[in-house]
């Protein structure tokens, strides 16, 4: 019996040091909360566009002067019309030749004009000179086109044998048709050169080389 009522008194002692003796309490962790997510508010505004103001008319610096109307156009005089020259007329006066080119047997050496042509008047050219040596009976003539458009010199061709009175003058006429189709240019330089010869048939002496006098021309300019 006092064995139970020790153990009874030891069992309501260790309640009492139980109730003495509280648990600490366990503090609560309140929550993590989210920041509010913000909100967007759009707003409509209505504006009224003012009406434009009318530009101001802008006022011209000078005054426009009238139109002129220009005086009618006189047509001008028409000049008579030119007659055709004549077959075989000279292109310009009597061409004398210098005195430096009579070499040492020939004077007043002379052409009927400056130039002649193959299709065109003047078509004819006429050559005249008077022999100074006594021998010379015959008299040749040498010619050669230079063409205006190029520096070659091509060879000498015999134009033929001049007229004469019997005496020192000697002439010759001497056609564009006359010149060798090889030798024609369509522009070009038509140089001589006389050559006097005694009834042997030798030469006695020569002009120097006339060039760049008479044109040569196989159609009309």
């Amino acid at each position: 019996m006092k064995k139970i009522s020790l153990l009874t008194l030891v069992f309501a002692v260790a309640l009492s040091a139980c109730g003495a003796i509280a648990p600490t309490p366990v503090p609560e962790v309140a929550p993590t909360q989210s920041p509010p997510t913000p909100q967007v508010i759009i707003a409509t505004v209505l504006v009224t566009a003012a009406p434009p103001e009318a530009l101001p008319t802008p006022i011209p610096s000078v005054t426009p002067l009238p139109p002129t109307v220009p005086p009618p156009t006189q047509e001008p005089a028409q000049a008579p019309p030119q007659q055709a020259a004549p077959v075989n007329a000279p292109a310009s006066g009597t061409v004398y030749v210098d005195p430096s080119m009579n070499g040492q047997v020939f004077t007043n050496i002379s052409f009927s004009g400056n130039s002649f042509a193959l299709k065109c008047n003047p078509k004819e050219i006429s050559f005249d000179l008077t022999a100074t040596d006594v021998y010379i009976t015959r008299v040749d003539f040498y010619y050669r086109i230079r063409d205006k458009h190029s520096t070659y010199v091509p060879s000498w061709s015999l134009g033929g044998t001049m007229e004469t009175d019997g005496g020192d003058h000697f002439w010759v006429t001497y056609s564009g048709e006359a010149v060798n189709a090889d030798n024609r240019k369509e522009q070009g330089w038509f140089d001589v050169q006389f050559v006097g010869i005694n009834r042997y048939g030798d030469p006695v002496g020569r002009s120097e080389k006339i060039e760049g006098l008479v044109t040569y021309m196989t159609n009309c300019p």
